[in-house]
């Protein structure tokens, strides 16, 4: 069995070449679908967070005909919310794949629910922006 197969790098040695250490030094190297899953969960948050920041920027840039100060405040939230997002997904993404490799039960997200609340507070004061115009 070659060193990729043991899931130790090119060199044979475990963990030399994988980043970061604390994830990829301990355990058993797990079925590659689930990583591949783990993996693009990250960037799925990633694409959540760049969306964020996207929006948060386009309700500023765009002026719409409602109060400024609600509008800049959900700009801010949603710009806010976009930064914190990658650092979920990096977090998840390294729980997971410990869990994965140590044979444990999944973590769960620890961001999810936050961020949920965050946009729909976002959305009522978008519509509440609209209606006091």
């Amino acid at each position: 069995m070659s060193g990729a197969e043991r899931g130790t790098g090119d060199t044979g040695r475990p963990g030399r070449s994988r980043f970061p250490r604390r994830v990829f030094g301990r355990g058993s190297e797990p079925d590659p679908r689930f990583t591949l899953a783990n993996e693009r969960t990250f960037l799925a948050w990633i694409r959540t967070s760049l969306a964020l920041i996207a929006g948060g920027v386009a309700l500023e840039a765009l002026g719409l005909p409602m109060q400024p100060g609600l509008r800049l405040a959900a700009s801010l939230v949603l710009v806010l919310a976009g930064i914190l997002a990658p650092l979920q997904a990096w977090f998840g993404w390294a729980r997971v794949e410990q869990a994965m490799r140590l044979g444990r039960a999944l973590p769960g997200s620890v961001l999810t629910a936050p961020l949920a609340v965050v946009v729909s507070v976002v959305g009522v004061l978008l519509l509440l922006g609209y209606a006091l115009r």
